[in-house]
């Protein structure tokens, strides 16, 4: 039994490359529970949202949830929702939007990568970085997207520095610019990757 499958020179694909080739399908269980994952991030996020507005609008219970999601131990807890509270809520929001668009650019980009093409030309909502998408260029954004995140832990983290000790502020801090160490190095790998240096011929004798 032969593989009738063949490439663009025309020679015929063998059935173990083609099976070797084939698994890469195995990837697809990996996307889709990734997109149940953005649902329940979906659904974190409107949770956190309805809480807002009734706890601004003097819902007790939601009040209590909005709290709880915030509170941390040490701290006086409030009795009413204040500036510092609604802050530390909309960058946990900013927190879920940012970890959803680092999904989508997993799902969208690894597919497209590893899996098959989704031939989004023609689309008018095709990302702009998918038409160059390819390993690389992926993890860069990845990095990126973590920095970003990471960002926001950050910036939490301050917002109550008086509730923290110097060596957890420090710890925090230090994780931080690793990941933008981390991501400046990716970048600069893949840059020598992309344009790798010429070497220099000596000119030919006449």
């Amino acid at each position: 039994m032969k593989d009738t499958r063949s490439t663009p020179s025309g020679k015929k694909i063998g059935i173990l490359p083609n099976l070797i080739f084939m698994s890469r399908w195995l990837q697809l269980p990996l996307y889709l529970g990734l997109i149940l994952a953005q649902c329940v991030y979906v659904y974190h996020f409107w949770v956190e949202l309805s809480d807002l507005i009734g706890a601004a609008m003097g819902n007790a219970a939601s009040l209590e949830h909005i709290l709880d999601a915030v509170a941390i131990e040490g701290a006086l807890r409030p009795e009413k929702l204040n500036e510092q509270t609604i802050m530390l809520v909309v960058l946990a929001l900013i927190d879920v939007v940012m970890i959803s668009n680092l999904l989508i650019m997993v799902i969208v980009g690894g597919y497209e990568t590893f899996v098959s093409r989704m031939n989004l030309e023609s689309h008018p909502d095709q990302p702009e970085w998918l038409s160059h998408v390819n390993a690389s260029v992926l993890k860069v954004k990845l990095a990126t997207a973590i920095i970003g995140i990471s960002s926001i832990h950050l910036l939490k983290t301050f917002i109550n520095a008086n509730l923290y000790d110097v060596k957890t502020l420090l710890a925090q801090t230090g994780i931080h610019i690793t990941f933008l160490l981390s991501a400046m190095a990716i970048a600069y790998c893949d840059r020598l990757m992309s344009h790798p240096a010429v070497s220099a011929e000596p000119p030919e004798a006449h």
